[in-house]
């Protein structure tokens, strides 16, 4: 009887969520502010929007692919890892570095599941741990750095384009100049927004359509090429309707338009490359050895 009575309070305590709570507030004190400051982005910054999707996509096809039943924890492994991202986090905090304490925020989620599952796990996720990293935003000394020769590039192949119309063009750096009217391609018009959705979107149909890595990586390195020339496109288009019917054009809900046109032209490009590439591993994989 008294046996019984000592068991019990014992048996109780190993299933009460105690340690899951206790660990889930103390994750919550290190990593609040990360989290904090990344959802107030998603929602602010036009620049890292893209999380908004990409998020809540991740943790649905986390939920979907489940709990790997074959556990294989790395305890010293995954707690390496936590304690590193814990001082990386505090250091970044000390030097208010926004996109490296959010980077530890997702090593220490790597390192727990590392500790209380295994690497299986981390298999198993691929997909999502990778949409939410492209979720993260990226610092804007690297945003500069990339969306320069993104302008200069697009400004470059849309007044080639608009030569090949006839258009009399004078192109000095970012700015293309027509009679009476001149072009600025600003950093919202380099093509990084468009591009980061589309790298985003190539690794969500990769993922979800193809099975072998190289294609999914061949897709996703698409992604770069239609994103700049279709951006291209875009700035000829607006000199050519400068040029040949209102420069008004080149403004407000027709130029906004004419940016979400061209995206969905890309989306398509893309999903059509895909449909390929799944239609040739098919047939790869139907193909007698």
């Amino acid at each position: 009887m008294s046996t019984a009575a000592a068991t019990l309070p014992i048996s109780d305590v190993r299933r009460t969520p105690v340690p899951l709570i206790l660990g889930g507030l103390a994750f919550l004190i290190a990593f609040g502010e990360p989290l904090f400051t990344l959802g107030r982005d998603w929602w602010t910054d036009p620049d890292a929007g893209h999380g908004l999707l990409l998020f809540p996509i991740a943790i649905w096809l986390a939920w979907k692919a489940g709990i790997e039943p074959e556990k294989r924890p790395m305890p010293r492994l995954g707690m390496a890892l936590l304690v590193a991202s814990i001082l990386l986090r505090f250091v970044s905090g000390l030097a208010a570095e926004l996109f490296t304490m959010r980077a530890s925020l997702i090593g220490a989620a790597i390192g727990l599941i590392l500790y209380t599952i295994g690497p299986l796990q981390l298999k198993r996720w691929w997909l999502s741990i990778l949409l939410i990293c492209l979720s993260v935003p990226l610092p804007d000394v690297l945003l500069g750095t990339l969306a320069l020769p993104l302008q200069l590039k697009a400004s470059q192949w849309g007044a080639a384009l608009l030569k090949l119309r006839h258009v009399p063009v004078r192109l000095s750096g970012n700015v293309i100049n027509l009679p009476g009217r001149s072009l600025f391609v600003t950093e919202a018009c380099s093509g990084l927004r468009s591009l980061t959705a589309l790298l985003a979107l190539g690794l969500l149909i990769g993922g979800m359509w193809l099975r072998r890595p190289w294609l999914r990586v061949l897709l996703v390195a698409a992604a770069i090429p239609v994103a700049m020339m279709l951006n291209a496109v875009r700035i000829f288009l607006t000199g050519f309707f400068v040029y040949f019917v209102d420069p008004r054009l080149a403004e407000g809900v027709m130029h906004l338009t004419e940016g979400w046109a061209i995206f969905c032209v890309a989306f398509l490009i893309l999903a059509a490359f895909a449909w390929l590439l799944a239609n040739l591993e098919a047939r790869v994989r139907k193909a007698p050895a």
